[in-house]
């Protein structure tokens, strides 16, 4: 068995871990990951990405992405005066991030930021743009669907059977909470997680909304009720703990191959002691350490976007040259004089 298939291996074995365990104690698994695991996946992978500059064809490209994460930061801790922009952030950061990926010169750049924002101001009346870029772009899209892309790419890159594979049980584990009727009489949600959690219910009243989880029609965002001691409610929140718990462990498990420990050790203690730092803010109260750590959190997703548009065209070059192979005859005749 070579490298990669060993890899493939092991991720089908952590999602599987990732899934049990998302069955039995969702809402504490996500809690876990989410403080624990998460710091240090934002630690690592910002300097990752760092080193490639970001996967962008500029220097300094992600300097915007940067500033504007700052302005959803300051209108998440309050400022009003930044709700506007930090509204546009996650739209304009992520098309800014296709230009950043395709264009290398700055008045191109600069041309297409100023569509993208021009464009605003026509998707973002509708319902899809909160739904779409405020809620689901930087949480389950980024854990779930990116994530999913990601190792679609790998295994069409890599020709690996084992990768597709992985990616089957993915989507399959993810799959099994809706269709798996399991109900656990002894699990008890403690008042400690039902407050600790209340920061990041939105996403589970608009999943269920959207999807309309349940027969008791659309879900009032200031009744968790329905999250907490709902079968449909424990059934949605098995799904984002697997997405989310399994989103970090993808990114460890492949430590070997993308080599995200290899910095200078000075960077490395650093990053060791902001990690130990973040989980004691969690430990000391979560919604402080959530508080915290939100600049942290935010910054990654968005400077992640430049890499996820290098996986979509990816998966796009890759199926294209899988149907378009060129064709080779089968014997040739040489002449000789």
């Amino acid at each position: 068995m070579n490298e990669t298939a060993k890899l493939d291996t092991l991720n089908i074995g952590l999602m599987i871990l990732s899934c049990i365990i998302a069955f039995f104690i969702p809402f504490e698994l996500f809690l876990f990951s989410y403080a624990i695991l998460g710091p240090l996946h934002y630690l690592t992978e910002i300097s990752w990405l760092h080193q490639r500059n970001y996967f962008t064809k500029g220097k300094y490209d992600f300097l915007w992405l940067l500033l504007l994460v700052l302005f959803g930061t300051f209108s998440y801790l309050g400022f009003q005066q930044f709700n506007k922009v930090a509204k546009m952030a996650p739209y304009l950061g992520f098309l800014s991030a296709l230009a950043f990926y395709l264009l290398k010169d700055w008045y191109l750049k600069g041309l297409a930021i100023l569509l993208i924002i021009i464009s605003f101001t026509l998707i973002s009346k509708g319902e899809f743009y909160s739904i779409f870029f405020l809620i689901f772009l930087p949480t389950l899209i980024h854990v779930f669907i990116f994530t999913g892309l990601f190792i679609l790419f790998g295994a069409l890159k890599s020709k690996s059977v084992t990768g597709i594979l992985s990616l089957v049980v993915f989507v399959a584990c993810a799959l099994s909470f809706f269709f798996i009727n399991f109900t656990d009489s002894n699990y008890v949600i403690s008042e400690y997680v039902r407050g600790s959690y209340k920061d990041f219910s939105i996403v589970n009243h608009v999943f269920m909304n959207q999807l309309n989880l349940g027969d008791f029609g659309r879900i009032d965002p200031t009744d968790s009720s329905r999250i907490f001691d709902t079968s449909i409610g424990v059934t949605v929140m098995r799904f984002i703990a697997f997405a989310y718990t399994y989103h970090y462990l993808n990114w460890f498990s492949k430590t070997s191959i993308i080599q995200w420990h290899k910095v200078d050790k000075k960077y490395l203690v650093a990053t060791i002691l902001l990690w130990l730092s973040s989980i004691a803010l969690y430990a000391y109260n979560y919604h402080t350490g959530l508080k915290f750590l939100f600049f942290l959190s935010l910054l990654h997703v968005f400077l992640e976007f430049p890499l996820n548009f290098k996986s979509i065209i990816g998966i796009y070059q890759e199926i294209k040259n899988w149907i378009f192979v060129p064709k080779v005859p089968s014997s040739s005749k040489v002449k000789v004089k």
